[in-house]
Parts: structure tokens; C-alpha cells; sequence
């Protein structure tokens, strides 16, 4: 199981109130809604390894130079990504959580928690659930290799087993498809605006019938007499888009094959550090929330007494 944790530490801030706060007054709502919602997925899935998926870098060199426009929306003044003030001051306690816990987190220079997320899916030899509630990971399903998204975007409570035919139903489009698909309908909330005037039924239809991106600009080139999905308009608007289609598949496409060690992810039996662990449950009233994902990791129920 990898979790894509920013996703859902900004869900789970999003989710629960900021009323849910330390005994000193701080919000842990972030925190809290992060281990519950882990705790619920290893209850409900039973993964043999777990992995939360860092970004180390939330918006790449290589994705900027390519499409400036790429998550420019998101920058704060400072030229970071813009962020609660409540939801900032959570990040390193639940970095110290999980090392405390003994629960993997890993990032890449350079890569976002996407890029890390693909290449340990690409890696893996056996099953593999991706949670997170971006579409962008959607790419990565293939029901040969067993690799799925299970997807919070109606929260954690209800999430969306996404596979092959998932995909399929929900864009009209083959399931491993949706990268191609994605660089022509644009995605506004990453800053990426697609082929002007191409929409989702129009891209869905062009994917459909010629297979990829590819496919798609080389059946443009040599059509001489248009028609559907191929349409005058179309083709003139693939024209248009010319330099947009050369430069997005490099900011969709997730990097499958980043030089990173390899990574065991073994869910822990007790705590890496009890101690600590302890020390961190009664500084931000953590008790609760790390007793159930003690629960859901078989820990003994006295571990951090």
C-alpha cells in the first residue's frame, strides 16, 4: 500500500475540524485525520508492506521548464506551495510520528510523492493500492500487474476501488489511457490546460480510436479528408496546440524508474521508538488516533504505556 501522504494529510485537514487540537491549543486535526485514515485502510485491506509517499519537491524543475503554467496557481508569495497556517505547523509532527511508529516514509530530490509512488509501483512484484485522491495517479492502473487506486475523493470513508474497467466507465476511454487523455482535456488544478476547445468527450474519443497521444498526432498529420473524431475543427485545433502536445506528456507521465534505494516497508510490529512515540501521543493528544492504528498494526495494547 502506498500512500500518497500529502493527499491525505490535506484531506484529512480539510476533513476534520481545527477544533481538534494538542493540550497546548495547536490544531492536530491534520495529524489525527492522517492516522485514522491509515488505520481504517489497514483494517479494511490488509496490505502486507506499507509506504507513505513524500514530496520532496512539490513542483519539479524538469515539470516547470517544460509547462511554467504547472501548479503556478498554488504559489505563495514566498515561492512555496501555499498552505494553511494551521495545516504547516502539522507536517513535521507527523513526520516524527511515523519515524517514531516505524512506518516508511520516503521522497526523492527532485520528484514529487507521484513520481516516488510510480516508481515503487513499477517495482513492485506483487499487488499494489495507490491512495490518494489525484486523478494524476490513475495512469498507473493495470489490472495485469494488480496495481489499483483506491480513491479518497468522497473521503475515506468511502473510497473508489479504481481499476482498468473503473477507468473505463468513468472517461469512456481504454484503462491505461489516462495520461494521454489527461494532456488533452487539461487538468485546472494542476495547471494544465489542455488543447483548446478539445473537452473530455472530444479527447476521450480521440484516445479511444487511435490508442495514445502518438497515434492520435500522427493520424492528424497524414488526414487529408476529415472526419469523426478526426473533424476539421479538431485538427485545427491539434495544430494550434502543437507546442502544448510537445511539452505536457513530460509533466503528466509520472517517472517510473527514479534512482532511489530500495524500500522494504514492512508494517511494524511495535513501535521503531516507543518511547518517542509516547512522548508525541501526550505532546499533541495523540492517544486515540495512534491506539487505533496500533490496533489495525496488531501492536500490544500497552505499547506506549
Amino acid at each position: 500500500m502506498l500512500l500518497d501522504a500529502a493527499s491525505l494529510y490535506f484531506r484529512a485537514f480539510y476533513g476534520v475540524p481545527t477544533s481538534v487540537t494538542a493540550p497546548d491549543g495547536r490544531p492536530v486535526n491534520a495529524v489525527r485525520g492522517f492516522l485514522d485514515m491509515t488505520a481504517r485502510l489497514l483494517t479494511a485491506h490488509s496490505p502486507t508492506r506499507l509506504v507513505a509517499c513524500w514530496d520532496d519537491d512539490w513542483r519539479p524543475a524538469f515539470r516547470v521548464e517544460a509547462l511554467p503554467s504547472y501548479k503556478a496557481h498554488r504559489l505563495s508569495p514566498e515561492g512555496g506551495e501555499e498552505t494553511p497556517d494551521e495545516l504547516g505547523p502539522q507536517v513535521p509532527v507527523l513526520v516524527d510520528v511515523l519515524a517514531a511508529a516505524g512506518i516508511a516514509r520516503v521522497g526523492a530530490p527532485g520528484y514529487e510523492a507521484d513520481d516516488v509512488i510510480g516508481t515503487l509501483a513499477t517495482r513492485a512484484r506483487g499487488p499494489v493500492d495507490v491512495v490518494t485522491g489525484d486523478r494524476d495517479l490513475f495512469q498507473l492502473v493495470d489490472d495485469a500487474r494488480g496495481v489499483r487506486v483506491l480513491y479518497t475523493a468522497r473521503g475515506i470513508a468511502d473510497i473508489e476501488v479504481v481499476d482498468e474497467a473503473a477507468v473505463t466507465a468513468r472517461y469512456g476511454i481504454p484503462g491505461r489511457a489516462y495520461a494521454d487523455f489527461a494532456v488533452l482535456r487539461g487538468d485546472p488544478s494542476d495547471g494544465l490546460p489542455g488543447v483548446a476547445g478539445v473537452g473530455a468527450k472530444t479527447a476521450a474519443a480521440l484516445v479511444t480510436e487511435f490508442g495514445d497521444l502518438a497515434g492520435i498526432r500522427a493520424a492528424a498529420a497524414r488526414t487529408v479528408v476529415p472526419r469523426a473524431p478526426l473533424t476539421a475543427a479538431v485538427l485545427k485545433r491539434l495544430a494550434a496546440g502543437a507546442d502544448y502536445l510537445d511539452a505536457a506528456p513530460v509533466v503528466v507521465a509520472l517517472a517510473r524508474d527514479i534512482d532511489m534505494p530500495a524500500v522494504e516497508g514492512a508494517l511494524p510490529s511495535r513501535p521503531a521508538d516507543p518511547a518517542a512515540l509516547a512522548s508525541l501521543a501526550d505532546a499533541h493528544g495523540l492517544r486515540s488516533s495512534l491506539g487505533r492504528l496500533g490496533a489495525a498494526l496488531g501492536w500490544p495494547a500497552d505499547v506506549l504505556d
